[in-house]
């Protein structure tokens, strides 16, 4: 083998020559937003992240957490700069082994310039190294993704949780796989997604290693540290099940783990409906905050102890699990698909207090259709495109699943299942809108079905009675009537206090 020696300035052009071809593009940098009109400078432009390495470490006395970010990422435009959503202080950033430059800006960007322009299709590694205290950072708005516990902290928040742990591109548009490592103290124990690689211990502190193998979005990535009474368990579809409870829930713990063991089971009876579990690993977590939401964070979702304030509460399970295919497994194209998520969450509780007995879905679709007046400001809100300010109201919910019951009366059952199962495969690991749903469900069932997702999803009055089936109400002496299980479910279908609008969303999910 013969190497061909060059001068230091002649291997710098050749380098950039690399970078750049001649018939390229003038770079230009990536755009601070990815294009979502709710959130517009929410997530970047200009390249696609494939993988994100954690290596953390988090004192939870003084909730000081320091870190190293490796993305593995493509450009995809000729790229002179681009941005990272992140709030924490950082010391260094490196492109391809190079130091790099970079400023804040805005609310939450970081901006970063690379040594040398980075042509199009280009594969690049990014290294960031910070510190900070997550508690201490708060968004434009006063609000916080980042929950302080007695004994740690929990990083759990939709639309945005990622800013106050790592630095991402922040929008499910731009999914990766995750690798998490964790060092904690011993004696405490650090909780995140997917599967438990492996831990161990050195000098006072253990490491955690934790592996996400299929594509996330960043806002489903999630992290908790403190100590945890920790469970392991396997569904009987064979999927290996982990879940952590803070040791600190006082009378709310039994009633959490009376729910939250009941995941593998939960699960394989979602399979059913909305075809096989996606993914390696099932579980969820509890840590000792005061929010009021619990989240689909993927594979082991996020609950809040208040969740199980009143009792067991299964309901929830089946809420964040059926996210695991609608919403983690089928992400919305942007938030105003949000739809696509929640109506089809709510819609899988009404199909589980079917199972249990408990009021059918049609029963539940009445008495919601009943239970609002036409001068509701509940059906003013459209679930199809509801705008940022309504992006989590009640009325995505149970409006939502309104028009999941109509559909169903209008196709007939083989056709609704038929799309049930089948839109979680056609675009599995990827994103699809509410009009994407639409397309698939006349697609499938071979009916024109613009009229009912108009009158349904974007109608900003009350549908009328000869809409669709799903309006027809039994009634006692002219009073709905109201199934078993209503009392439970709309226990907390009220509006409830809540830290910003973010939380507006989970406190309806019982």
């Amino acid at each position: 083998m013969h190497r061909r020696i060059m001068a230091p300035g002649a291997l710098a052009a050749a380098s950039l020559m690399l970078a750049i071809p001649a018939s390229a593009a003038t770079p230009s940098p990536g755009a601070p937003g990815i294009g979502d009109p709710y959130y517009p400078a929410y997530g970047n432009g200009g390249y696609d992240v494939s993988h994100y390495d954690l290596r953390l470490k988090y004192q939870p006395a003084t909730d000081e957490l320091e870190g190293t970010a490796t993305l593995l990422a493509r450009t995809t435009q000729d790229l002179s700069r681009f941005n990272l959503d992140f709030l924490l202080d950082v010391s260094e950033v490196r492109v391809n082994g190079a130091k790099a430059s970079f400023v804040t800006s805005g609310e939450h960007e970081l901006e970063i310039t690379p040594k040398a322009p980075l042509a199009k299709g280009t594969a690049i590694t990014v290294v960031v190294r910070y510190r900070g205290v997550p508690s201490s950072k708060e968004a434009y708005g006063g609000f916080t993704s980042w929950h302080r516990t007695p004994d740690g902290g929990a990083a759990a928040n939709e639309p945005e949780a990622a800013w106050w742990w790592f630095p991402s591109n922040d929008h499910p548009l731009d999914k990766a796989t995750f690798d998490v490592s964790v060092q904690v103290p011993d004696g405490t124990q650090a909780i995140s997604n997917g599967t438990l690689q492996s831990t161990s211990s050195r000098l006072g502190w253990t490491r955690y290693n934790w592996r996400s193998d299929k594509p996330q979005a960043t806002y489903l990535a999630t992290l908790a540290v403190g100590r945890f009474d920790v469970t392991t368990g396997t569904s009987e579809s064979g999927i290996p099940v982990i879940n952590a409870y803070s040791k600190d829930l006082g009378d709310k713990a039994g009633a959490a783990k009376a729910s939250i063991e009941r995941t593998g089971e939960i699960a394989d009876w979602l399979s059913e409906y909305f075809g096989p579990y996606p993914y390696n690993a099932l579980g969820g977590y509890v840590p000792n905050t005061d929010t009021g939401y619990a989240l689909e964070t993927q594979t082991r979702p996020y609950y809040s102890p208040r969740n199980f304030a009143n009792g067991s509460n299964t309901n929830i399970v089946v809420h964040e699990l059926a996210h695991q295919w609608y919403g983690d497994l089928v992400s919305v194209k942007g938030w105003k698909d949000i739809w696509i998520n929640e109506g089809f969450a709510r819609y899988a509780q009404w199909l589980w207090s079917e199972h249990e007995g408990e009021g059918t879905a049609q029963e539940i679709a009445d008495y919601v259709y009943a239970s609002r007046a036409a001068d509701d400001a509940f059906w003013q809100v459209r679930p199809g495109d509801p705008g940022p300010e309504n992006q989590f109201h009640l009325a995505v919910y149970d409006r939502g699943a309104l028009t999941l019951q109509a559909l169903r009366n209008e196709i007939g059952d083989d056709a609704f299942f038929a799309i049930l199962k089948g839109w979680p495969q056609k675009y599995a690991h990827g994103n699809a809108s509410v009009a994407d749903f639409q397309r698939y469900a006349e697609e499938v069932s071979r009916k024109p079905l613009a009229a009912l997702f108009g009158t349904w999803l974007f109608q900003p009055s009350k549908p009328g009675a000869a809409a669709a089936r799903a309006a027809s109400v039994a009634k006692v002496a002219g009073v709905p009537v109201q199934p078993k299980s209503w009392k439970k479910i709309a226990a907390t279908n009220d509006v409830h206090e809540h830290e910003h609008k973010r939380d507006h969303e989970h406190e309806h999910e019982r």
